[in-house]
């Protein structure tokens, strides 16, 4: 069993910066996905960046440039450091893993499957 723990989320103004954790307790084997989604009110879930044990991550069109997915293997933590945040990223963001090889890891879509595990969710909110 996994649990994930988000945290980090807050209130900036545009142009600001938030660092969001997903600290990871339980086995986490040595091959998993990891990821960043996001939900704002009234629209879809939607994937934000991807990462898993040997590369670097992925992004969605919407943050590339600007968000950075990173993990510390030694903390069992993966961040997602958000930089020249605007209005339209205000949401709530959730990690969210899967254990063992995921072919689709950088798709997001293994999101939909019914063995991920999920934070409980971080609130973001960017005002202009």
């Amino acid at each position: 069993q996994v649990m994930l723990v988000d945290s980090g989320g807050g209130s900036v103004q545009a142009g600001g910066s938030l660092r969001l954790s997903c600290a990871v307790y339980g086995f986490l084997p040595s091959t998993y996905c990891m990821g960043w989604f996001r939900q704002a009110a009234g629209k879809e879930r939607e994937g934000v960046a991807y990462i898993d044990r040997y590369r670097d991550g992925s992004y969605a069109d919407s943050v590339k440039g600007r968000f950075t997915i990173s993990q510390d293997n030694a903390k069992n933590t993966v961040y997602l450091q958000m930089n020249s945040l605007q209005p339209e990223d205000t949401a709530m963001y959730y990690c969210a893993a899967r254990l063992g090889p995921t072919y689709d890891c950088y798709s997001g879509s293994w999101s939909q499957r019914g063995d991920v595990y999920w934070g409980q969710g971080t609130q973001v909110t960017v005002s202009s």
